[in-house]
């Protein structure tokens, strides 16, 4: 029964073996010199968020996709879909449903039978795929109570071209490549080495390291605090997810459902 077993057959001798450091290298070298070109007025400030969501959420992806063995060439389509999807987002209203171009990508990759070992391709049922959302929806909806009482921040849908971005971006850049990286990729190589509690603590650190370097998160104490306290249950309860249904989907699911919930916040 083990050997049939997914996520306890070991995948590497090594936790980061097959990483795409070249790839890598170039994205960071990319956004570097995006940065330096628009300090100095050669490009427009947009373009280092062009740069910022293709290197960080394309070297998260290509390296999940890496650790699972699908060819480099397939990987650098999935860089250059969310690069223009980024880019598209900036310059229409309609531009965030590009960022469906990445989810479409990794779901005919899905098809292929490519994303197995990342807990995509399996039968789902209707139960784990509620309870994802459950989840989601009971953290989304505490911390639109505690933002209210704590920083007054209310839920407003009258911004709705910026909300329409954003959960495009949540879609296809930011929940897709998270849930890929640190709940397909390295939780699952995590189990191949350690327990459940301290591969989902590895993870879940991680994840929620991301979070903390991303300069779009607001860097006051209470906000940083709460977003520790959020993005901690989220990420751990993903892997609770991910190693009952044994599908990434369940997690995904709840992580657009509490996203959603924070684009709604706003002053006022």
């Amino acid at each position: 029964m083990w050997a049939l077993d997914p996520f306890t057959q070991p995948r590497s001798a090594r936790l980061f073996a097959d990483t795409p450091l070249p790839l890598l290298a170039v994205l960071a070298a990319g956004a570097a010199a995006t940065w330096a070109l628009v300090e100095r007025g050669v490009l427009p400030p947009p373009a280092l968020r062009i740069a910022g969501v293709t290197a960080g959420h394309g070297a998260l992806l290509a390296t999940a996709l890496a650790w699972v063995g699908v060819p480099a060439a397939l990987r650098m389509v999935t860089v250059v879909l969310l690069g223009l999807a980024a880019w598209a987002a900036g310059h229409s209203v309609v531009g965030p449903v590009a960022y469906l171009a990445p989810v479409l990508w990794v779901a005919w990759l899905t098809r292929r039978g490519r994303l197995a070992d990342l807990g995509l391709g399996a039968a789902v049922s209707l139960r784990a795929l509620l309870t994802g959302a459950a989840i989601g929806g009971l953290l989304g909806a505490h911390l639109l109570v505690s933002a209210s009482r704590t920083f007054g921040l209310h839920a407003r849908l009258d911004h709705s071209a910026v909300m329409l971005e954003a959960i495009g971006y949540d879609v296809g850049a930011n929940v897709l490549a998270a849930e890929c990286f640190f709940r397909g990729a390295l939780f699952n190589r995590a189990l191949a080495h350690w327990s459940f509690a301290v591969a989902a603590s590895g993870s879940t650190l991680a994840y929620v390291v991301r979070y903390l370097i991303d300069p779009l998160l607001p860097k006051s104490a209470g906000l940083v605090v709460g977003a520790v306290f959020y993005l901690a249950l989220l990420g751990a309860l993903n892997c609770w997810l991910l190693r009952r249904s044994e599908s990434l989907l369940p997690g995904f699911l709840g992580a657009l459902v509490f996203f959603a919930a924070y684009r709604t916040l706003a002053k006022g």
